[in-house]
């Protein structure tokens, strides 16, 4: 962070990489006794957010508070050891879950119980519960849940936001147990999955509506792309092969956590037919930027190289609650088509004049405004120069704000939290030598309910980056803590899936198309990583035929598995 306190006017600039501007302010003017409208906060370059940038950092107001008392900017930069020590973390957590199903499947009821490591301070970490409680009422169909989580404090760093809110922890509880129950009823895995899918227009018992749902289409496709059956090979050999399948569901269209969960929207279009759009949302690397640029681009029939997009300063942006949620294409889309409507209201006035026209006539193509009827057309930069200097001697620039109908939940938890919601399922093959321990994914199926896609090349980013994230989840990341001392600060020791680690990953995106969309859309940043974990623990435990219930699964977790059983087996032989 850097801040800059001016002594002239008592104003304070900080340049942040914070993902919600707008509730840092807010937040970083309380601690320091200013009014928020002394505080501007201006964005530099975010590569990646996922989470750990929606939180106010005790080094900031430090920062600040350096400024104020020097009268000079000041920088305050973490070293990578510092980064790992004083970051916050994806939440560690202990789940005890009961499920209950009939004699043919369907599930009767789920009970769990939660403990949470919250670290030695509390952040966004103590709240994950609000996301795990959907997961656990509302994924599949199940009548009756009881959801019960204790946050407790420890010696260890403070967990917060990250990618998947509490929903990756969730998602690989319940659908381990889905396993086990198939097991037990010796049903197919993904029969039991495919009987107690989503549906569209389900109400849930936690009151979440899903007026769209692409739940059973994904989880269909990935068992028949996957072929539903691992690969055949020499069981009694070294290698062993397994399948796994998880789903996820997910907030899609923004979730209402604040008083508004809305975004604010201004357009400018200069007599050169150039576009500026100045949006509330934010850009840490999602591609949000490119996508309201596109919409922009589709509406008014005008180039991406003639649109520019500011977005990074509170003094000059308007409102919105921030990156998180999955909620900028949904909820800055929508306010940016909103905002286009009225700018091209007001250009087809003056176009529909100058062609001798109606206005239900126009088009918008090419950088012109056509006339379907009588095949003429105006440039758009015309129709801007005759808005401003002619009648009615005005701007083209408007402005919209857009606010999700989603609902705050009750004093039970209930209510539809989200405009939308995202489905996804994957299917996952692996290979486990059980000489070494060492898992490979050979391949991954992955398919997500997505509304509408909107950037096929960004989706795709989008996908392929939450299922490698999901990997290392699954299989190599761990912070190792002892006495509240971390022992593996950086990232030759903290590991991280590389090139060669990246399977074939498959992914065929459902449209459902929802209504309340920006052109159908939904929201996906989150959901490709949320079943990865899942899937990979489902197929180790496949191909092993054993149980693996908790993460990473490292080589030497497969070993002394492996050792335990083949410990059993010779006892039981023995006896």
């Amino acid at each position: 962070i850097t801040a800059d306190y001016s002594t002239t006017d008592g104003s304070l600039t900080l340049y942040s990489l914070t993902q919600v501007p707008f509730l840092y302010q807010r937040d970083i003017a309380r601690v320091l006794k200013m009014e928020p409208s002394k505080v501007r906060v201006i964005q530099t370059v975010i590569g990646g957010g996922f989470g750990s940038k929606l939180d106010m950092y005790p080094y900031e107001p430090i920062c600040a508070l350096l400024s104020i008392k020097t009268g000079r900017p000041v920088q305050l930069v973490f070293s990578r050891e510092e980064e790992f020590i004083a970051s916050p973390t994806r939440q560690a957590m202990v789940i005890d879950l009961t499920t209950g199903t009939d004699k043919d499947g369907k599930f009767t009821f789920r009970e769990a119980k939660i403990v949470q490591d919250n670290g030695a301070y509390t952040s966004w970490g103590a709240t994950t519960s609000f996301v795990m409680m959907q997961t656990i009422s509302s994924l599949y169909q199940v009548p009756a849940c009881v959801f019960d989580a204790d946050v407790v404090y420890t010696n260890n760093p403070y967990a917060g936001s990250f990618r998947g809110y509490g929903n990756p922890q969730a998602t690989f509880a319940l659908e381990r147990n889905i396993d086990l129950m198939a097991e037990k009823l010796d049903m197919d895995k993904a029969e039991i999955r495919l009987l107690n899918a989503n549906f569209k227009g389900e109400v849930t018992g936690q009151d979440l509506h899903f007026n769209t749902c692409g739940h059973i289409d994904a989880l269909k496709m990935v068992i028949e792309k996957s072929g539903k059956s691992k690969l055949e090979i020499d069981e009694s050999g070294r290698y062993k092969r397994g399948i796994g399948y998880a789903s996820m569901l997910h907030v899609g269209g923004g979730a209402k956590i604040y008083k508004s969960d809305g975004c604010g929207t201004e357009l400018k279009m200069d007599s050169y037919g150039y576009l500026t759009i100045i949006t509330g949302s934010s850009e840490i690397g999602q591609g949000s930027e490119t996508v309201l640029a596109m919409m922009a681009g589709e509406e008014l029939g005008i180039d991406l190289a003639k649109i520019k997009i500011i977005n990074t300063d509170t003094d000059i942006k308007p409102w919105d609650v921030g990156v998180h949620a999955s909620r900028t294409s949904f909820v800055a889309g929508n306010s940016m088509l909103g905002a286009l409507k009225k700018l091209k209201d007001r250009l087809s006035v003056k176009a529909a004049q100058i062609l001798n026209t109606q206005i239900e006539d126009l088009e918008f193509r090419d950088g012109l405004v056509k006339s379907v009827q009588t095949d003429t057309s105006v440039k758009i930069d015309k129709v801007v120069r005759e808005i401003h200097f002619g009648e009615p001697n005005d701007l083209c620039s408007v402005s919209h704000y857009y606010e999700p109908g989603s609902d705050f939940q009750d004093r039970e938890y209930k209510g539809n939290v989200s405009d939308t919601y995202a489905f996804a399922a994957q299917a996952i093959t692996v290979e486990v030598d059980t000489y070494t321990g060492n898992i490979q994914v050979l391949d991954i199926h992955v398919s997500q309910d997505v509304g509408r896609v909107l950037n096929p090349l960004g989706l795709d980013g989008q996908i392929e980056g939450g299922v490698v994230m999901g990997m290392g989840y699954a299989l190599t990341e761990e912070l190792k803590i002892e006495k509240g001392r971390i022992l593996n600060p950086n990232f030759h020791e903290y590991k991280l899936p590389t090139a060669s680690d990246i399977p074939n990953i498959h992914f065929y995106p459902i449209e459902t198309y929802d209504p309340d969309g920006p052109y159908g859309a939904k929201g996906v940043g989150e959901a490709p990583l949320i079943p990865t974990t899942a899937a990979i623990a489902n197929a180790v435990s496949d191909a092993l035929g054993m149980e693996i219930n908790d993460l990473p699964i490292t080589p030497e977790k497969v070993l002394r598995a492996l050792s335990k059983t083949n410990s059993e087996s010779n006892n039981r032989r023995a006896n």
